[in-house]
C-alpha cells in the first residue's frame, strides 16, 4: 500500500469536497428551512431532495462514466464540470435563504443536481486506480480526507456562522461565511485533483464488447452468491438509521441542548474528527481481521451507543451535569460514534468493489448509492414525524433498531474479502 498513498491522497481531494460540503449542508439547510417551515416532518421531506437526486443521478452517471473514453479519462470529464458548479450553488445557499423560501428551494435543487452527478465519478475513481487488495486501506485514506474536510467545515468554518459581516444592500448580517469559503475550497481541490491524478485511458479498451447497463445490474442480482445483495440490504438498513438522525442533529443541539448556531455543527464535527483519526486504522484492521468481522463488531457498538444517546438527557440530569458538561458528554458520544461508523463506511465500499470488474466498477458504485440514497429519501420524513409526535430522543432508538438489523443481515454475507477478488 505504501506505493499508493500519494496517489490515494490526491484522489481523496474529491472526497474532501464532499466531506466539506455535506456536514454544513446537513446542519444548516434544516436551520435555514426552519426560518420558513415550522414542521420538522416537512423539513425532513425537503431534506430528501438531495437523496432523491442521488438515487437516480449517481447510478446513471457512474454507469455512463464506465463507458466513457476521453483523453483525460472516463471519470474526470464529469468531475471537472459538476464540482465547480456544485461550489457555485453551495456558496449561494445562505443568500437564497435571506431572499425567500422559493429561492432557497431552487438553489437546493440545482446544487443537488450537480453535487450528486459528481459523487459517482469521484467515488469510482479510486477503485479504477488502486488494486483490490489495498482498497480498504485506500478507502481509509480518502475517508480521512473526508474527515479532515468535515473538521474544517464543522469545527472551523461553522464558527463563522456567528460572525457578522457588512454587505451592500443586505447590511450587517451573520450566517453567511462558511458557504462561500467552502465553495472556493471545493474549486481549489478540484483543480489539484485534475493536475495530480491522471487516469489510465487505455485500461479496458480491449473489452470493446460491453454488456448493457440494465443487463449488468440484472446479472449482479441473479448471481448464485448473494453476498452483493446482502451487503446492499445492509447498506440500506444502516443508512436508514444514520440518515434519519443526521439532518436533525444540528437542530437537536440548538433546541434541546442549547448550543448556538455556530457550535451546532460541532456534533457532526466530532464524527469528522473521528473519521480523520480512525479511517486509515479501520482499513488496516479490516485487512488483518476481515472486512465483514470489522463491520459487524462496529454495528453492534453503534447500536449500543445510540441507546446511550437516547438516555443522554436523563443521564445528564442523573449525574448533575452542567450545561457545558451536558454538551461535552454529547460531543464525546458523537466522537465515539464516529470511530465505529467510519469502520463501517471504510470497509463496505471495498467489499462491493471486490466483487466488481473494471468494466462494471461504476455500476457497483451506483448500486451502493442507490440503496444508501433510498434510505436517505425515506428516513428523514419518518424521523421528522417521530420528532413531531414524540420527541427528539426517539430518533436514537429508531437508528439503533436499524443498525442492529443491518448487523443481522451482514451475517449472511460470504464474499467481499481481500481473498475473494473477482477477475
Amino acid at each position: 500500500m505504501k506505493n499508493y498513498y500519494k496517489t490515494t491522497f490526491f484522489i481523496g481531494l474529491g472526497f474532501f469536497t464532499m466531506g466539506l460540503m455535506d456536514p454544513l449542508y446537513d446542519t444548516y439547510v434544516p436551520y435555514f428551512l426552519n426560518w420558513f417551515i415550522p414542521s420538522k416532518g416537512l423539513i425532513g421531506t425537503v431534506m430528501t431532495l438531495d437523496n432523491i437526486f442521488a438515487l437516480f443521478l449517481i447510478p446513471v452517471v457512474s454507469a455512463v462514466s464506465d463507458r466513457t473514453r476521453t483523453r483525460i479519462g472516463r471519470r474526470m470529464p464529469y468531475i471537472l464540470i459538476t464540482l465547480p458548479l456544485t461550489a457555485v450553488f453551495f456558496s449561494t445557499i445562505p443568500f437564497a435563504a435571506m431572499k425567500s423560501l422559493a429561492f432557497l428551494i431552487i438553489v437546493i435543487f440545482l446544487l443537488n443536481v450537480f453535487k450528486q452527478s459528481a459523487r459517482g465519478p469521484v467515488v469510482a475513481l479510486m477503485p479504477d486506480i488502486i488494486p483490490g487488495e489495498y482498497r480498504s486501506e485506500a478507502n481509509g485514506v480518502i475517508n480521512t480526507m473526508g474527515g479532515i474536510a468535515a473538521i474544517v467545515g464543522t469545527v472551523g468554518l461553522a464558527n463563522l456562522m456567528d460572525v457578522y459581516i457588512d454587505l451592500p444592500k443586505l447590511g450587517r448580517i451573520k450566517d453567511i461565511l462558511p458557504f462561500p469559503i467552502s465553495g472556493v475550497l471545493v474549486i481549489i481541490a478540484t483543480l489539484l485533483l485534475f493536475i495530480f491524478i491522471k487516469e489510465d485511458t487505455s485500461a479496458g479498451e480491449e473489452q470493446e464488447k460491453r454488456v448493457p447497463i440494465r443487463k449488468s445490474i440484472s446479472m449482479i442480482f441473479r448471481d448464485k452468491d448473494k453476498s452483493a445483495f446482502y451487503i446492499l440490504i445492509s447498506i440500506l438498513l444502516w443508512f436508514f438509521g444514520y440518515q434519519g438522525v443526521l439532518p436533525f442533529v444540528g437542530l437537536y443541539s440548538i433546541e434541546v441542548i442549547g448550543t448556538s448556531s455556530g457550535t451546532a455543527a460541532l456534533a457532526g464535527g466530532m464524527v469528522g474528527i473521528a473519521y480523520a483519526i480512525f479511517a486509515i486504522p479501520s482499513g488496516v484492521v479490516a485487512h488483518k481481521v476481515g472486512r465483514k468481522k470489522t463491520i459487524r463488531i462496529s454495528l453492534i457498538v453503534l447500536t449500543l451507543l445510540l441507546i446511550v444517546l437516547f438516555f443522554h438527557g436523563p443521564l445528564s440530569v442523573l449525574f448533575g451535569f452542567s450545561r457545558t458538561l451536558q454538551i461535552a458528554f454529547f460531543w464525546a458520544l458523537m466522537f465515539i460514534f464516529g470511530i465505529f461508523w467510519v469502520a463501517v463506511i471504510t470497509n463496505s465500499f471495498p467489499m462491493l468493489w471486490q466483487m466488481a470488474t473494471y468494466d462494471d466498477m461504476g455500476i457497483y458504485t451506483g448500486l451502493y448509492y442507490a440503496f444508501s440514497q433510498t434510505a436517505a429519501i425515506l428516513s428523514p420524513p419518518i424521523v421528522g414525524g417521530i420528532i413531531d409526535l414524540f420527541s427528539y430522543r426517539m430518533i436514537f432508538l429508531f437508528a439503533a433498531a436499524c443498525l442492529f438489523a443491518a448487523f443481522l443481515v451482514m451475517g449472511l454475507v460470504k464474499g467481499g474479502e481481500v481473498q475473494s477478488l473477482k477477475t
